[in-house]
């Protein structure tokens, strides 16, 4: 039998049905071991060095390619080995993180292997991370990165301190991560071990190893099809996930969406404290949206808890403000400060994101965007609330599918998500993860003619550089032009600026809001990195 938990962790005396989902073995200390990250360039990864860095780790760390988060590790004095992987690992290496993009026979696995140094995922070790704090885990299939920066910023403006790890870049947040403070600093928490919010991602049903307090799930569909069979393991996973939350007496909550998020299966029988939120009258936080002005609202038995005006337009981010709100209200802020700090989130990078705009002639400039959707429902939602918002004489978007499996499991969908735009323009897809097999199974040509089929004017042109031609030739005064995928097609989106003579200038207001947030141990821009 495993020795219990410290006693700060939020999973004391869980539930027994809880505790068999969870993790056996012990949380690591990393407070004074040297951990070494392969892969350390992602997003997460190199937030969760930070991280680490600052409560005390040694940290090292290697990836094949250079980056912004490579820069900022450098700033904050940990060393990075960029280049193909080395046979050895840095002397005194006590433990190594891999992330999901590491296989098993990489170089410095096998090294660890043979020394007998222990190896886990970034997933483990964000589990290990979030033991002892406040955890508030986002999941869902869509939203988790959007709704896990608002939740952070919203908990920085209202004073919890939050720690925070998020998938994208937020200038707000710094970059990618901050590390906050080790106790809730003010509300009806204070005092309560410290809040530590991150994105929970259900492939290879990594989200299983957290370790959360509060959890969120924000809509269930199909999706990574080259790991789960169906949509019903996907449900059942998402099921697992929510089993790991502590029991409503030892301050387990789960928010998940009354509709879109099987919640009926998910939320069957379980120990944690339910609460749903939606547009239906029926949930338990119900949210109100005005399209035409972005206004967003949450009620609660009928009554107006806040109101606030979203800079991030579309239903899809109405939602996902409203959840951070609430996620934030349940950490003991108040509503009206809640309602000023979404009202000054400014967004994050690739989530709709307008990077500038060129001037071609006489008349009004082409405005460009760019969006990490990859999936037909981030696609039809996004485009919509730019058709809404920004009201394009036409829209063009250029699409990158992501990974040949998706794109086959889901090309029906796809070919019937992009109706509001007047173009598409598919380059090649986004080879990834998947094998050579099934990069044969489907092209993108496959999916132009199911779109023309549809009645979407499409047209597969293979290179970045021929579509930057493309838009060239073709684009006219008054256009929105928005890049779309979770590969680099943002390269073509910055290409064309280039070409007109303009840098990209992004509009979010992050980085001048952020001095006046900023609290606890990461009151500059760099610290938060």
């Amino acid at each position: 039998m495993t020795s219990p938990l410290p006693a700060t962790d939020a999973h004391d005396n869980a539930s027994p049905n809880a505790g068999a989902r969870r993790s056996a073995r012990q949380p690591i200390d990393f407070c004074g071991k040297h951990v070494h990250f392969v892969g350390i360039g992602g997003c997460g990864m190199s937030g969760l060095a930070l991280m680490l860095a600052r409560r005390g780790a040694v940290v090292t760390g290697s990836d094949q390619s250079d980056g912004e988060a490579i820069g900022r590790l450098d700033r904050a004095g940990i060393p990075v080995r960029v280049g193909p992987a080395m046979h050895s690992l840095p002397d005194g290496t006590e433990l190594v993180v891999y992330s999901a993009a590491i296989k098993g026979d990489h170089a410095e696995i096998r090294h660890a292997n043979a020394r007998g140094i222990p190896s886990i995922t970034y997933a483990e070790a964000l589990g290990d991370a979030q033991a002892g704090s406040t955890a508030v885990s986002i999941a869902g299939t869509h939203g988790k990165s959007t709704t896990t920066a608002m939740t952070s910023w919203v908990g920085i403006a209202c004073g919890l301190d939050p720690s925070v790890i998020v998938g994208a870049t937020c200038d707000q947040l710094g970059g990618g991560s901050r590390t906050g403070a080790t106790q809730i600093p003010v509300g009806a928490l204070t005092g309560k071990p410290g809040v530590l919010v991150c994105e929970a991602c259900e492939f290879n049903r990594s989200f299983h190893h957290h370790r959360p307090t509060i959890g969120l799930i924000n809509n269930i569909e199909e999706d990574h099809l080259d790991y789960y069979a169906n949509l019903g393991e996907i449900i059942a996973s998402f099921r697992d996930f929510a089993q790991i939350l502590p029991s409503a007496a030892d301050g387990g909550k789960l928010l998940i969406a009354e509709d879109g998020a099987h919640r009926r299966e998910v939320s069957a029988g379980l120990d944690c404290e339910v609460a749903t939120f939606g547009f239906s009258p029926e949930a338990d936080y119900q949210v109100v949206y005005d399209a035409p002005a972005n206004r967003v609202g949450v009620l609660w038995k009928g009554y107006t808890l806040a109101t606030w005006t979203n800079r991030m337009p579309g239903s899809h981010n109405a939602l996902n403000s409203a959840a951070a709100a609430i996620i934030n209200s349940w950490l003991g802020a108040d509503w009206d400060d809640i309602a000023i700090a979404l009202e000054k989130f400014g967004g994050l990078d690739r989530r709709s994101q307008e990077l500038g705009e060129r001037r071609l002639g006489t008349g009004k400039a082409v405005r460009v965007f760019d969006d990490y959707g990859h999936h037909p429902t981030e696609c039809e939602k996004t485009l919509k609330a730019l058709r809404t918002s920004e009201q394009p004489t036409r829209l063009i978007c250029i699409f990158e599918p992501h990974q040949h499996s998706r794109t086959r499991f889901l090309l029906d969908q796809f070919a019937s998500c992009f109706a509001q735009a007047d173009e598409v323009l598919v380059p090649h897809i986004y080879f990834v993860r998947d094998s050579e097999v099934e990069k044969t199974r489907v092209s993108a040509q496959d999916l132009v003619d199911r779109l023309e089929a549809k009645g979407t004017r499409a047209l597969h042109i293979g290179s970045f550089d021929e579509i930057v031609e493309h838009l060239e030739i073709h684009c006219r005064p008054g256009d929105l032009v928005v890049t779309m995928g979770a590969g680099p097609v943002n390269k073509i989106a910055k290409d064309f600026l280039r070409r007109g003579g303009a840098s990209t200038t992004l509009t979010r207001a992050g980085a001048a809001l952020l001095p006046q947030f900023a609290t606890g141990t990461s009151g500059s821009a760099e610290a938060v990195a």
